[in-house]
């Protein structure tokens, strides 16, 4: 409503501030939220079920996700506030570069080369390499019996090859557009394993569809430690460490591991302290 003039009575006025203020004051950022409040943009994987997956429903599960929905209730952004943005693994530097999302959670690697580019609070989950066989499958017990044997990972992972170069070189390698894909070949004898993440495979290998049907090699050939990614410099970092923090000191940590990764019998590393990267 436009006042015609400044001789409006004073009192009008003064109303006028007082319902503002009751209505939640400053409303420069404009309507954003349920709750009107300032939301966060998180970054997350869309398609890896346990760690970051939207599903059919539009909806956001797994392990990355209840990590980032606690810590950013822990920056005073409720649940209904946060934006999410599908963070694929080429592009995760740049969009905190951009400044298109506030933090990365996203099955997201520390190492030096990114740390170069970005900032990581963290880590909060200890990961390796593994492989996910057939439950029913004995004959891979070890790395080197991987050897003369066919082994699945996504186009464009360096997995799967490194596997072949450090311990199995007769390893058969073969390519498929996605970890499902591989599963499948799993699944119907085509592939004898998939390598990727140990935390990955057990997302996928909880899925009700899949239950029962593959086990962990329990191999850790490498170390990854998962780090929320910030732009260099952001003062979220410090905040975001303190979060994590209360997320193990509270118990939510061990809750959201048993949720999202249990039913593969998954054997998770104990939460790793912060600062802590494990080489």
């Amino acid at each position: 409503m436009k006042l015609r003039k400044v001789t409006a009575a004073a009192s009008v006025a003064l109303a006028l501030a007082v319902t503002a203020t009751a209505c939640g004051g400053d409303d420069s950022d404009g309507d954003k939220g349920s709750s009107g409040g300032k939301k966060i943009t998180i970054g997350i994987k869309f398609d890896q079920p346990g760690i970051g997956q939207k599903t059919p429903d539009g909806k956001y599960t797994g392990f990355d996700v209840d990590v980032a929905t606690y810590v950013a209730k822990q920056l005073g952004y409720s649940a209904g506030n946060i934006e999410w943005k599908e963070a694929k693994s080429a592009d995760r530097e740049t969009m905190l570069q951009r400044g298109d999302v506030d933090f990365i959670a996203a099955s997201y690697s520390i190492n030096d080369e990114r740390a170069a580019k970005v900032d990581f609070a963290g880590p909060y989950l200890l990961a390796h390499q593994d492989v996910l066989i057939r439950a029913n499958d004995n004959t891979i017990k070890d790395p080197k019996d991987l050897n003369n044997k066919k082994l699945c990972s996504v186009t464009g992972s360096t997995s799967a090859q490194n596997v072949k170069d450090e311990l199995a070189p007769k390893a058969q390698l073969q390519e498929y557009g996605g970890y499902s894909e591989c599963l499948t070949g799993v699944e119907n004898k085509a592939i004898d394993a998939l390598t990727t993440d140990d935390s990955i495979l057990a997302g996928y290998a909880s899925q009700a569809e899949f239950k029962g049907k593959f086990k962990l090699g329990g191999f850790k050939m490498t170390n990854e430690n998962y780090g929320i990614g910030v732009k260099k410099g952001s003062d979220l970092k410090a905040k975001i460490n303190t979060a994590l923090e209360k997320m193990v000191s509270d118990g939510s940590w061990d809750k959201a591991v048993k949720a999202n990764f249990g039913p593969a019998n998954y054997k998770n590393e104990p939460a790793p302290k912060i600062g802590n990267i494990v080489k």
